[in-house]
């Protein structure tokens, strides 16, 4: 298990007490907020693990690095005990990654790499940025989507990214399987001053929904709006980003062979 928010972070303290009845669990956790890095590595500096906590059948390191870092690092641990995981969780993350943050987010990327590695990973997150917030809808829910994941399974290369309403449980409306939800983001810098007082940038922005130039094809809607209609959203993401229609009109349109 792993997170972008830090191993101090309220999400990952209760997804590590939820999981404990489910089997032994490794956490190795950021040691500082890294938000926002998605599949980015700590490439040319040193990183330091440490050991916080080994429990029976519970282990938690701190890991200077990336969440991508964090899980190579779970798996170097994990392959010198001779574990193969069963699933890698990144999260609770606090705040949404649905649409265009599923890109940015580094919670995310733990999930991305562990697909990498071809565990089936999951990713977390409430739609809250509240430190404090109250993720009892994760917990709530959690066990269906779990019975699901288990009856189901996931296809080679497939890592869910699943998204809360940050809303009582009781008024959330169901489960929807959904599409990464078309949007972009506009204006992302704010002017600011800095304490010595010289001029700088601060990332900001907000969101254009881009949903409404597409029509649906399907049932699938976007996971942005299903979250602020007040459902869970699940989206299946695939380590092979290739387009393969699009590959298809572009052979004929550049009159090239596709290798299959």
């Amino acid at each position: 298990m792993s997170n972008d928010d830090g191993y101090q972070a309220k999400g990952l303290r209760v997804i590590t007490d939820f999981m404990r009845p489910y089997g032994d669990i490794t956490v190795v956790a950021p040691a500082t907020v890294q938000s926002g890095k998605s599949a980015a590595l700590g490439l040319f500096q040193n990183l330091y693990l440490e050991q916080l906590a080994d429990e029976p059948h519970f282990r938690l390191f701190s890991f200077t690095g990336t969440p991508v870092d964090c899980i190579k690092m779970g798996m170097r641990i994990l392959e010198e005990d001779g574990i193969v995981p069963d699933l890698v969780i990144s999260g609770i993350n606090h705040g949404s990654n649905a649409t265009a943050a599923s890109a940015y987010s580094g919670t995310i990327g733990a999930a991305l790499e562990g697909a990498y590695y071809g565990i089936p990973a999951i990713g977390l997150s409430l739609c809250s940025h509240d430190e404090e917030a109250d993720f009892s809808p994760v917990t709530d829910f959690l066990p269906l989507i779990l019975e699901k994941y288990f009856e189901s399974g996931l296809s080679e290369g497939v890592y869910l990214n699943i998204n809360f309403p940050a809303i009582p449980s009781d008024q959330i409306k169901g489960i929807r399987i959904a599409h990464q939800g078309r949007g972009s983001w506009r204006r992302e810098f704010d002017l600011a001053t800095d304490e010595t007082g010289r001029s700088c940038f601060r990332i900001a922005g907000t969101l254009y929904d881009r949903e409404k130039e597409y029509i649906s094809g399907g049932y699938l809607q976007g996971d942005h709006r299903l979250v602020a209609d007040d459902y869970i959203s699940v989206v299946p993401h695939q380590i092979d980003t290739t387009d393969y229609k699009e590959a298809a009109r572009l052979a004929l349109a550049w009159k090239c062979d596709i290798i299959s």
